[in-house]
């Protein structure tokens, strides 16, 4: 819908089919989208620009509102309010954000794609939310995730989550809020932004007077920014302080929560053999039964489903977690693996002809395969005559049946079935490594003995055991001469820009 006051139509639907995860703005190449979005958190070196969320002289010199509207908005340097923690917005600076959404709107008009609109879209919300508008801020926030979700990108998402996050802070809804900030922060993003999305996330705990949650947040932030990061450090002293008076007055509030409880993910039932009938059933935190235990084989909880056997029965059936049926011993599956995306694979015969079934038993991949992998955000490994492919959720054959294996290995120590939430996969032939992107693309040919997948490149190692990076479209970032991946890591640091996203 168009806001009122404003030109630009905002409510073009998202594209159904995304495309490629790898061109997603920036994730290593040398040079950056465009100035001042939020893509430049992991841009190799260019002149920093200012940090969005550090504090400002008393008197900030005005930016040039001849400037691109988001170069203006990233060379702002915010005061903050020392009790609040909130952003001041005072004086001309009023009119200086109103015009910036105004021009931010211009852009947005005739703006086709999902991933432009989502960053257009949730920096407007920004803009908004520090006007006071917050009803037009959660309507561009919602809007601009939505067309960021179309695009399939992990950074473009992660960073309309926290955008809209904050949103939801101002607006006192600190449940979604949360979880939402939760969600954004993937280990497979750049340090830099992971410290960003830890400090706004301790914000929202300290205006819930979660003060113990507020300061694990911190001091997560500050351990992501392995080198001196003065701007950060001078937002934390503010912080703090602001934290240790709040205490003083109210307490330190309740213990930190845990990612599940954050994101509202109810803790499954138990796969509990029960001593005197050994029968297996599943049982709650206290130890109780909550299914009864009648079953002579089961498979943990995975998505409220699990697969039982019953006496006498060779064949697998499902059930919730209340116990009923959903699919019955007549389906023949002998073989079954858990739901994950919503798909299991089974089997009829336990070893081959692998298919994939939702909860109500419809097949959503008939080709039987030899063996396979679950369903990661939307694509499965799968094997067929000795070759590995990949798969989508209705059957279609992505990535060709040619390789050795599936080996993706990420720089947080994690090796992955599959692709990673960013859409990248390691890939083998022979001893030989490559990398695939989601739609199929071969970005890296197999010839390096090793490849990791690193939040902005392609870590590869060559048969002397040197390590170089590539960027995440496959060129040429670093050299091979690097004794180790860590000092690979660390020189891309270095290459990276000081900027970070405005949240």
């Amino acid at each position: 819908m168009d806001l009122p006051g404003e030109t630009a139509p905002v409510s073009a639907p998202p594209v159904s089919a995304p495309p490629s995860t790898v061109d997603n703005g920036g994730q290593a190449p040398p040079v950056p989208e465009k100035p001042g979005t939020e893509d430049e958190s992991a841009t190799a070196a260019e002149p920093p620009a200012p940090p969005a969320e550090s504090p400002a002289p008393e008197k900030p010199a005005p930016p040039s509102l001849h400037a691109d509207a988001e170069q203006v908005l990233a060379g702002y340097r915010w005061r903050y309010d020392p009790d609040t923690l909130r952003e001041v917005v005072e004086g001309a600076r009023i009119d200086e954000l109103a015009e910036v959404r105004r021009q931010l709107t211009e852009k947005l008009d005739g703006m086709a794609d999902n991933g432009p609109r989502a960053r257009l879209l949730s920096l407007r919300a920004v803009v908004s939310r520090l006007l006071g508008d917050l009803d037009k801020a959660l309507s561009d926030g919602k809007l601009a995730l939505a067309h960021a979700e179309a695009t399939g990108q992990l950074r473009r998402i992660a960073i309309a989550q926290a955008r809209l996050a904050h949103v939801m802070q101002w607006r006192g809804e600190y449940e979604e809020a949360d979880r939402l900030f939760t969600l954004a922060n993937s280990t497979e993003l750049p340090d830099r932004l992971r410290a960003t999305m830890h400090h706004q996330a301790g914000k929202c705990a300290y205006d819930q007077g979660r003060f113990i949650e507020a300061c694990t947040h911190f001091e997560k932030a500050l351990e992501l920014r392995k080198e001196e990061d003065p701007d950060l450090i001078e937002q934390t002293e503010l912080t703090l302080d602001a934290v240790f008076r709040g205490a003083a007055e109210k307490g330190f509030g309740p213990y930190p929560r845990s990612r599940g409880e954050l994101l509202r993910i109810p803790k499954p039932l138990t796969a509990t053999l029960d001593e005197h009938t050994r029968r297996w059933g599943f049982t709650d935190d206290l130890g109780v039964f909550r299914i009864a235990p009648r079953f002579t084989d089961v498979q943990p909880f995975r998505e409220g489903t699990a697969w039982v056997q019953r006496p006498g029965s060779r064949h697998w059936e499902l059930i919730n977690e209340v116990g009923d049926l959903l699919i019955d011993h007549t389906a023949g599956y002998r073989g079954v693996g858990g739901f994950s995306d919503g798909i299991a694979w089974v089997s009829r015969d336990g070893t081959t002809g692998w298919i994939a079934v939702d909860r109500s038993n419809k097949v959503l991949v008939s080709t039987g395969f030899d063996d396979v992998r679950p369903f990661r955000r939307g694509l499965a490994a799968v094997r067929r005559d000795g070759r590995w492919g990949a798969v989508d959720s209705t059957g279609k054959l992505v990535v060709p049946l040619r390789y050795d294996g599936f080996a993706t290995a990420l720089f947080d120590g994690r090796y992955i079935d599959g692709f990673s939430d960013d859409g990248l996969a390691v890939v083998a032939l022979g001893p030989y490594k490559g990398v695939v992107e989601r739609a199929g693309r071969m970005l890296v040919s197999p010839m390096h003995p090793a490849v990791v997948i690193h939040p902005v490149a392609l870590l590869f190692a060559t048969p002397a055991q040197r390590w170089g990076a590539l960027d995440r479209r496959g060129r040429p970032l670093l050299e091979a001469e690097y004794a180790s991946r860590a000092e690979v890591a660390d020189q891309l640091e270095r290459l990276l820009t000081d900027a970070r996203p405005i949240l």
